[in-house]
């Protein structure tokens, strides 16, 4: 049996062992998620010829249910399978989706009446392999995260710091990602970008299971008994996994569904929520109730924030292509910025979060200051497009907006992760986790409705109208610079609130 003392000795550069075969498991998943996630609006609009409307309305939906399905993910394997074997099962799913995106079949042409014909088959494979992608997410993302906090013990100060860490190994690949995917998608073919989406997971899925001594049995089945037991002669383990598998038909179909995605948020927010209330009513002393309680109020705000971040994808990318004067270089590039970003300045926030020591902003400013940054990070867009005149955006401005999120970003995911696992109830920690990922599937298709402010007449993926297409892009921005300093500035007011719900959990890691 593993000790929380044998953890803390274990170390390499200061952290468990642990954490840098999880890191570069999360590296390489996150290549082949980031990769493909690049190219999918520009495959959308360029090679399917979908609108700007239905581009970002698919992306939305299908990042949407991405990140819903880690609160099942995360419940199963709280209540059975375990985060290791979560972990193993999703990372296969995902080899198989990836792979899956490879195949194009015959491109979309127009009609001289100008009917689109789309090859129907290979638009069907392309949803079936979202559809075992966004299981596979499922089972993997909740639980890696949940996971790296486990390799920590009660009170340590490093977890924010390996947190961080963590979280400059996502980044890391989607640097490599953005860069590698976008160049061998735009230049060589659509295929063989998702095909080297495709076997940076399967990378990643062989690196996750050569580190399975150095866990030192964190991340196993509280149940082992019930997953050996049998019904209809067949281990629940596997039921659990036939199940789930059988579950991909359904959301092969839902993808294609917006009001399917839409309904189903509403109603797995509103479930879980009232599941967190009764839990916290029901099963937990004053003190454990009152984290509870401020962490739901910081998921509450994360909705806003990555609905504002989230353009990336979508507005942002299309305002690269269409709007920037960027030269020869590919407008999917730009995405690498923020993971660019991130790898140089993760150490940079790690290093000053336990340096500041007791000076350390509670997680509600770290929160507020994030929201701050994700507004100004527009209102530099909003600036660039002003001073622009009748010609194309400088590049400046989107570096700037890149570099102003990647700040925020900073201030607010690898802390919010920490926060999930010291403010949840041991018992529901994959459930919580789950509900953060929730949480970040509405801001997705939030996003996706925003982004579509900015819709302007495409011709096979192409703005005709480069001022009429600025304009638009500018009330969107504008719109996203209001919204991300007014809520930043209400949480800035709430934080002394919020942080005494919290009862000095941020203090007893500052020691």
């Amino acid at each position: 049996m593993t000790t929380d003392t044998q953890l803390h000795t274990d170390n390499f550069f200061g952290h468990p062992r642990a954490l840098f075969i999880l890191f570069f498991t999360e590296m390489w998943e996150r290549f082949s998620f980031y990769g493909m996630k690049a190219l999918l609006i520009f495959y959308l609009t360029k090679y399917y010829f979908f609108s700007d409307e239905a581009g970002n309305l698919l992306v939305g939906s299908y990042a949407a249910l991405v990140y819903a399905m880690p609160v099942v993910g995360g419940f199963i394997a709280d209540r059975y399978l375990g985060f290791r074997k979560a972990i193993v099962f999703g990372g296969i799913l995902l080899v198989l989706g990836h792979l899956g995106m490879a195949y194009e079949g015959n491109a979309t042409t127009k009609t001289l009446t100008g009917e689109i014909v789309r090859d129907d088959f290979a638009l069907q494979i392309f949803y079936l392999s979202l559809a075992f992608i966004v299981m596979g997410v499922g089972f993997l993302k909740a639980n890696i995260s949940s996971l790296v906090g486990e390799l920590y013990a009660e009170g340590d100060k490093r977890r924010d710091s390996g947190f961080t860490i963590f979280y400059m190994g996502i980044n890391l690949g989607s640097f490599l990602a953005t860069l590698v995917c976008v160049w061998l998608g735009e230049i060589y073919g659509w295929s063989y970008g998702f095909g080297a989406a495709g076997i940076g997971m399967l990378i990643g899925l062989l690196t996750f299971i050569s580190g399975k001594k150095l866990l030192l049995g964190k991340g196993e089945s509280n149940f082992p008994e019930f997953l050996e037991k049998k019904a209809f002669g067949i281990k629940n383990e596997w039921l659990i996994y036939g199940g789930s598998i059988f579950s991909i038909a359904i959301v092969w179909q839902m993808v294609q569904s917006h009001s399917v995605v839409q309904n189903l948020l509403i109603i797995a927010g509103g479930i879980s929520f009232i599941y967190i209330a009764y839990y916290a009513i029901t099963q937990l002393d004053k003190i454990a109730r009152e984290r509870l309680i401020a962490l739901t109020i910081l998921i509450i705000f994360t909705i806003v924030f990555w609905a504002l971040f989230e353009q990336a994808y979508t507005s942002l990318n299309l305002f690269a292509d269409r709007i920037l004067d960027r030269g020869t270089i590919p407008a999917g590039n730009f995405l690498s910025l923020n993971a660019l970003f991130i790898v140089l300045f993760a150490p940079v926030f790690a290093w000053l979060w336990v340096k500041l020591g007791k000076y350390n902003p509670n997680t509600a400013i770290k929160f507020s200051i994030a929201l701050l940054l994700v507004g100004l990070g527009f209102g530099s867009l909003v600036l660039g497009i002003n001073v622009s005149g009748m010609g194309k955006v400088g590049m400046f401005w989107l570096v700037l907006t890149y570099f102003l999120h990647t700040c925020a970003e900073l201030c607010l995911s690898p802390v919010g992760l920490s926060a999930v696992t010291k403010l949840s109830p041991v018992k529901i920690v994959g459930f919580m986790m789950g509900v953060w990922f929730l949480a970040t599937a509405g801001s997705e298709f939030i996003a996706s409705i925003l982004a579509n402010i900015a819709s302007v007449d495409t011709s096979n993926g192409e703005a005709p109208d480069l001022n009429l297409a600025k304009q638009s892009y500018l009330k969107l921005f504008e719109y996203l610079f209001y919204t991300g300093i007014g809520f930043g500035i209400v949480l800035l007011a709430l934080s002394k609130s919020i942080n005494k719900l919290m009862h000095g959990v941020d203090k007893e890691l500052n020691k």
